[in-house]
């Protein structure tokens, strides 16, 4: 017992007074080195002997956030402020984010579908994407007002490109018919993805959508890490996994037809439409771009909060569809 002790807490990891220990030694080279010190032992034995000192195996547990940005709450703070006044005004705010990328295919989704006994749904073993289907890339827009809520389906890559022209056809589809006297618009966006604070191409093709529909937009990140508060993750998202819960996305239209059936008791309804637009990786934004962009950034964090005016002169650019 003590020559075992001593080769596992070398490894040992964690709080040492802790009740339940956990080393990365396994069972066999345990028990190798057990016997080089004239030791006969097996494995079984060796992990019997750890369970008696406390020991198990166990996986990562996701429990830290790590540390919070020192400006989180104001943020917070700031973007609640900014859509009260938007929304007093009768002016749409809207959170957008991309949805997790799905397997297209005949493969396992998770959950659970009440079914007759015996007759669960067969699917493939093995999740090798679908050379001609790839993965779906939902982008969403839930406009905050009137609890309703927008996706479009891509079939290419979630860019910059594919998120605004996903607001585009929000709003060219819902947006514009309910806020049909809109002066401007409000965006609350997480801080990384193709909707980054950092991305060069968000803005500018920000700045293309300005000037289509003669709006300025503002913009407001959410702090880094806190995207599971966005309103769309858990107005919109959430009830879009549940509701394909169990069911295979077999094809883009079953993914689109699951998102578009999507309701709840308190008044959501949801619109989906598949996006086949390619939108290449890796378009580099030059700095005279960027300097183009009519963009004000505001007093608390200009890097988080912005708005985008639209130029006065620049040509209508022909929408995606």
């Amino acid at each position: 017992m003590a020559d075992l002790k001593r080769l596992v807490e070398p490894a040992t990891r964690g709080d040492p007074m802790q009740p339940l220990l956990w080393t990365t030694r396994s069972l066999r080279n345990l028990a190798n080195e057990l016997a080089k010190t004239g030791h006969t032992v097996c494995p079984t034995v060796v992990g019997n002997l750890l369970r008696g000192m406390g020991y198990s195996l166990q996986a990562n547990s996701k429990t830290r956030e790590g540390d919070k940005h020192i400006d989180r709450d104001a943020q917070f703070q700031y973007i609640n402020t900014q859509a009260k006044a938007f929304l007093a005004a009768n002016e749409p705010v809207v959170s957008v984010d991309t949805k997790k990328k799905e397997l297209v295919g005949n493969f396992k989704n998770n959950g659970r579908e009440w079914r007759r006994k015996g007759t669960p749904e067969l699917v493939n073993i093995h999740d090798f994407i679908d050379p001609k289907l790839s993965r779906a890339v939902p982008y969403g827009v839930y406009d905050i007002t009137n609890n309703v809520g927008w996706v479009s389906v891509g079939t290419d890559h979630d860019t910059a490109s594919f998120a605004v022209n996903a607001i585009r056809r929000w709003w060219r589809t819902m947006g514009d018919k309910r806020h049909s006297k809109a002066k401007r618009l409000m965006i609350t966006a997480d801080a990384g993805g193709s909707n980054g604070y950092r991305v060069r191409l968000w803005k500018v093709e920000l700045q293309k959508l300005a000037d289509e529909l003669k709006l300025p937009i503002t913009v407001c990140h959410l702090p880094p890490g806190t995207s599971k508060w966005n309103k769309i993750e858990h107005r919109l998202f959430s009830f879009i996994t549940i509701n394909w819960r169990g069911k295979p996305l077999r094809s883009y239209r079953t993914v689109v037809q699951l998102i578009a059936a999507t309701i709840t008791d308190t008044g959501l309804k949801v619109r989906a439409e598949l996006d086949q637009n390619k939108y290449p990786k890796g378009v580099k934004v030059s700095d005279a771009q960027l300097a183009a962009v009519s963009l004000s950034r505001h007093s608390f964090h200009g890097d988080w909060n912005y708005t985008i005016s639209p130029t006065r002169k620049s040509p209508r650019q022909r929408p995606f569809v």
